[in-house]
């Protein structure tokens, strides 16, 4: 949605789909960069914006493109209108910048497709029950989306600037394969640990309802890839479905806190409070003390370090430091669960590559491992190669 052109170029994709008897709710994202640009100007008049009219002002850029799009329609002959959160009903919690949904009116929506054929929903926000305007953060536009497909029992498809989900990103790895089918759950990994053609919200919304999903290219009639609840019968399923990065991390660590269980309540409780999400948590203890080290995402990472100081104040001779130089590499796929072997050949690739590591993290489908930022890269490229997510290319 980043020009006029490209607007005018979707809303020819949907007149023919209208024309023969879809109707739809389409739910847009703001132009191209426009939100970076409304936090910009935010940070140019306020230091420390408030949440509240933050939120206020990030709103617009979806409101844009809404409209925009619908004028798109109505010039082409295919009756359109937008509709903002306010207007639509899309209830959301009060977290201001991280909104969860709650509820939509669903009536007034199918209303409006009995009238016309497109009713365009700006998406990333919501509106609490006093009437705040609220975002709901990275990828809100796909919640949105989703969230509107759950409560209409309807298939929800998400298009953007990739043809789908593929193996690994194939920014890094030129071979990577698209996936034709990926498991709700595998997705939701693959999205927690980086990969950014889905939100993870967007998925658990989609996986807890049923909806069919299904992502592709908003360029191209390239087949994209479906979202399932399980993979069909027919298909072989991998040992690994995907490997990403992220780059988005930093490593927190607290030295010399008392080894008390009271005291790591006080510390992930407070943590908690500050709605900070907290990943590949690690202790040892000794001599009494305990040395504790977490990843956050970097945005968080100013407050988490504010928290713990606040919450260690009453001790003596704790240590915070921070180790902004990491990334999180992670192996994702459902057949882990029943193939031995997988964490020896994930640290293999990762030993093959040169690559340190400084911290892991494991689940029933997923292996992370924390390494230094620099080598990232390398270790995805290794770990693609070693469970067979890439062809071949021509260097």
């Amino acid at each position: 949605m980043a020009t006029p052109e490209r607007i005018r170029s979707i809303a020819e994709k949907i007149v023919p789909l209208v024309r023969q008897g879809e109707r739809m709710a389409v739910v847009v994202s703001a132009m191209g960069k426009t939100t970076n640009s409304l936090l910009d100007l935010a940070g140019n008049v306020a230091r420390n914006p408030v949440p509240r009219e933050l939120d206020m002002l990030l709103s617009t850029g979806e409101q844009v493109t809404a409209a925009l799009l619908a004028m798109a329609l109505n010039e082409a002959g295919v009756p359109a209108v937008s509709y903002n959160a306010f207007q639509l009903g899309m209830v959301t919690t009060p977290s201001f910048g991280n909104a969860r949904v709650v509820d939509l009116n669903v009536g007034k929506l199918a209303k409006e497709l009995e009238k016309r054929g497109v009713v365009v929903v700006t998406g990333f926000q919501g509106v609490t029950e006093d009437g705040d305007l609220t975002t709901l953060g990275r990828g809100g536009s796909d919640t949105s989306a989703v969230a509107i497909a759950a409560k209409c029992r309807c298939r929800c498809e998400i298009y953007s600037d990739v043809a789908g989900v593929y193996t690994c990103d194939p920014h890094v790895v030129p071979g990577a394969r698209k996936l034709e089918y990926i498991t709700c759950d595998e997705m939701l990994e693959l999205a927690a640990q980086g990969a950014k053609v889905l939100h993870s919200r967007a998925v658990e919304i989609a996986k807890k309802h049923s909806v069919e999903l299904y992502c592709a290219s908003t360029f191209s009639a390239e087949r994209g890839t479906y979202v399932v609840g399980t993979l069909p019968e027919w298909l072989e399923q991998p040992v690994v479905t995907g490997v990403t990065s992220d780059t988005n991390q930093m490593k927190v660590t607290v030295n010399c806190i008392p080894g008390d269980t009271a005291v790591f309540a006080a510390v992930f409780g407070a943590l908690a409070d500050k709605g900070i999400n907290i990943d590949m948590i690690s202790t040892v203890s000794e001599n009494g003390h305990s040395h504790l080290t977490f990843t956050v995402v970097d945005s968080s990472v100013r407050v988490a370090r504010e928290t713990l100081e606040g919450v260690l104040s009453r001790y003596a001779g704790w240590i915070v430091g921070v180790d902004e130089s990491v990334a999180k590499v992670s192996a994702v796929g459902v057949g882990m669960k029943s193939a031995p072997g997988v964490a020896a050949r994930f640290f293999v690739a990762l030993d093959k590559a040169g690559v340190r590591m400084v911290g892991t993290t494991t689940s029933e489908i997923k292996i992370s491992a924390l390494v230094p930022r620099d080598e990232a890269k390398r270790a995805v490229e290794f770990l693609a190669k070693e469970f067979g997510l890439a062809d071949e290319t021509d260097d």
